[in-house]
């Protein structure tokens, strides 16, 4: 007897649509078919719904401990529940202490224990003041490496700091021999900074000012030094939130070359453009900024040809007070976007663009979990973990703050309407989210099993 049976589903495979049922024992996924016939202790009638993969977001920021009143695991990982995210791997900044170190990873594996709602895992950080503590990292299971290239950190003791190239050089040495994976935030430090000093001084405010401050080129270049630096130690590296089609053409570039290297985009570069930022205000602000509608509509087309294949949430959250400046240069730059990664890339993807599902979910689970090394994560198959989000294709809603469950109820997407509606979100065949019950029971979140090295 099964576990779990889903019945009469549109299954969203990973090379292939069917119309099936899904059964699930001991947590896996244990049968695939046309229809099965056996029972069950839970039978779950998808109604000819979308049967899909849980999302493997690969960009999750949770600002616990040191700044949980930004996000913390409860509501931040209830949040990816509802939204269809069943697993994630951890940024190693927004907390104070940053994960850069022993302790303070143990620190971090602590303050999540028994407070997840999905699977997780903990990215550690690559700082100035840690070059001798990355190996220590790796050993102690990590599921990859973070390091900034563009200005970042606040100067408190114990938050994160970019690397000069040097920096990063030597940590990267350090990961090529380890087999770590390392993920860069591409943007010209330098450049950035001054345009932004220079654009505050002449009293621009607005988000499209900002936009203007960090222009594509500076991005473009950083990732390309990013790849070249890599390419000569050898490290295994991944380029974060890609906003723009020469950024994504640069990383294809250095793989046409053999360098071992991914890339990832956003949904807000999907679902947001220049043009509508002033209008948005400074909930819709990041780095790198929200290009415009040209650029966005060229990285639709790399989406749909299945060129980009891995897309994280950049969950980056703050108090509403750091939103709300007028000045949008003193504003936090970060979006909340987690609850709506699934659903409304889904609207937007598939139901307004024609885009197959089974790319789609490709970039929100299947290549995440094979980049990241989740080996028993990321799609409707025998063996993985039963991870399992059910879909509706025809229930429309508006996206309003009081639906929203992140700690701080701000989101760009604030007044969307999204033409789809997750309707069952299930944890290792587990139902941990329904729509018409909210979240249920205790948090049953563990920590995800790696195969993340180089082989």
């Amino acid at each position: 007897m099964y576990d779990l049976l889903i019945k009469n589903g549109l299954l969203v495979l990973p090379d292939q649509m069917l119309h099936g049922d899904i059964a699930v024992k001991d947590g896996k996924i244990a049968a695939i078919a046309l229809q099965i016939e056996d029972e069950a202790e839970k039978t779950v009638d998808a109604g000819h719904k979308y049967v899909l993969p849980g999302m493997v977001d690969v960009h999750m920021h949770i600002s616990e401990p040191g700044r949980t009143e930004w996000e913390g695991y409860w509501t931040g990982t209830q949040a990816m529940a509802a939204g269809g995210t069943t697993s994630y791997v951890e940024m190693p900044l927004n907390t104070i202490p940053a994960t850069i170190d022993l302790e303070s990873l143990e620190i971090k594996r602590q303050a999540a224990e028994g407070q997840n709602h999905v699977d997780y895992t903990f990215f550690g950080g690559l700082v100035p003041h840690n070059l001798n503590d990355l190996k220590a990292l790796s050993q102690a299971g990590v599921g990859a490496f973070k390091a900034f290239v563009a200005t970042c950190g606040s100067g408190k003791p114990g938050d994160f700091k970019n690397v000069t190239d040097y920096e990063l050089y030597v940590g990267m040495q350090t990961l090529a021999e380890t087999g770590d994976l390392l993920v860069v935030h591409c943007e010209n430090a330098t450049i950035t900074d001054e345009l932004g000093r220079k654009a505050k001084a002449e009293g621009k405010t607005s988000v499209s000012d900002y936009v203007a401050s960090r222009p594509i080129f500076t991005e473009v270049e950083a990732v390309r030094r990013v790849l070249y630096i890599a390419e000569q130690t050898g490290c295994r590296i991944h380029i974060a939130h890609c906003s723009c089609h020469e950024a994504v053409e640069a990383v294809l570039e250095a793989q046409a070359r053999g360098v071992d290297a991914s890339f990832e985009s956003c949904p807000h570069y999907f679902l947001l453009a220049t043009e509508d930022l002033d209008a948005i205000g400074a909930k819709a602000k990041c780095s790198p900024p929200i290009r415009d509608k040209a650029h966005q509509q060229k990285m639709w087309e790399l989406l749909a040809g299945g060129i980009i294949d891995i897309i994280g949430s950049d969950h980056s959250p703050c108090t509403p007070d750091l939103k709300s400046s007028p000045n949008a240069f003193e504003a936090w730059g970060g979006i909340s976007g987690c609850q709506n990664s699934v659903d409304a890339m889904f609207d937007a993807a598939v139901k307004k663009r024609n885009i197959s599902p089974v790319t789609l979910m490709n970039a929100l689970a299947t290549q995440p979990a094979n980049r990241f090394g989740l080996i028993d994560k990321g799609a409707l198959s025998l063996g993985k973990d039963a991870d399992i989000v059910i879909l509706d294709p025809n229930w429309s809603y508006t996206i309003t703050a009081d639906k929203l469950l992140y700690k701080n109820k701000i989101s760009a997407y604030e007044g969307f309407e999204v033409g789809c509606r997750i309707t069952h979100t299930f944890l290792r065949g587990n139902e941990v989210y329904t729509l018409e019950e909210g979240i249920k029971g205790k948090p049953q979140g563990r920590a995800a099993r790696l195969c993340n090295k180089a082989v």
